[in-house]
């Protein structure tokens, strides 16, 4: 590991091999910074929370390996009211200005655009990304793979592999461009947009559409990853579609 000049770091803080804390870096509390994470000046790792309730709990918090964390990042350690962990995984990227509250959970291979809030608790799924300036209520959940454009309000959960945009965010169609990243091949991507369309574009009650997407498509493993995330019990409820236009979630 290498700690450069005017970093602090707390008695109880672990720091794995090759792990780099470049310069003005603040680590404190029960903290394990992983192996081969790079953290950039100004940046603040397993402080105090910003919760009235907090009272001192050693809490935790854990940087995954070879996760980037960017100038005047803030990440806050865990509460007792919540998991008592804040955690981002692995091989992620924290631009500048990010604030991660308290209790937040951050999978793999997520990217987070500058000046991006997270409230306490909120879990975001592996290979998202956050565009600049978005802000995420606390307790929202953010799918695996979903695409949450820049300076979008989010105040609801966001299904895996959706795109959603604006104050307040609206969802706005399926992150293509992410599934084929990811690997997934034609046939499954047309299934999991038809079974998309038949849920958040038809009509009728959408606990019936959404039942009439598992009979049809429950079998897809991408269908079945989304069910299974809108039948999770939820705080904030989901996210729901604006108006559709064909060219939405192609574009995505």
């Amino acid at each position: 590991m290498t700690i450069g000049p005017w970093c602090q770091v707390g008695p109880d803080v672990t720091i794995e091999h090759g792990a780099t804390l470049i310069s003005h870096v603040v680590v404190d509390g029960h903290t394990v910074i992983g192996a081969e994470a790079l953290l950039y000046p100004f940046s603040t790792v397993g402080m105090a929370p910003q919760d009235l309730k907090y009272k001192g709990e050693p809490t935790r918090c854990r940087l995954g390996a070879r996760t980037q964390v960017r100038e005047h990042v803030t990440i806050h350690r865990g509460t007792v009211t919540g998991a008592g962990l804040t955690e981002v995984g692995d091989d992620g990227l924290l631009m500048a200005g990010v604030h991660v509250a308290h209790d937040c959970m951050v999978g793999r291979n997520v990217v987070v655009a500058n000046n991006v809030l997270m409230g306490g608790h909120v879990s975001i799924g592996d290979f998202a990304v956050v565009g600049g300036g978005a802000a995420i209520h606390q307790f929202t959940r953010i799918g695996r793979a979903a695409m949450i454009g820049g300076m979008a309000g989010v105040e609801a959960d966001v299904i895996p592999f959706g795109t959603v945009m604006g104050n307040r965010a609206h969802l706005a169609g399926l992150n293509i461009i992410g599934l084929r990243r990811r690997g997934y091949d034609r046939t499954q991507i047309h299934a999991v947009r038809a079974a998309f369309r038949l849920m958040f574009r038809g009509d009728g009650v959408f606990s019936e559409r959404v039942e009439e997407a598992r009979a049809a498509f429950a079998h897809e493993v991408l269908v079945a990853e989304l069910l299974a995330f809108i039948d999770t019990p939820s705080r904030r409820g989901l996210i729901r579609a604006a108006a559709f236009d064909e060219s939405d979630d192609d574009a995505a």
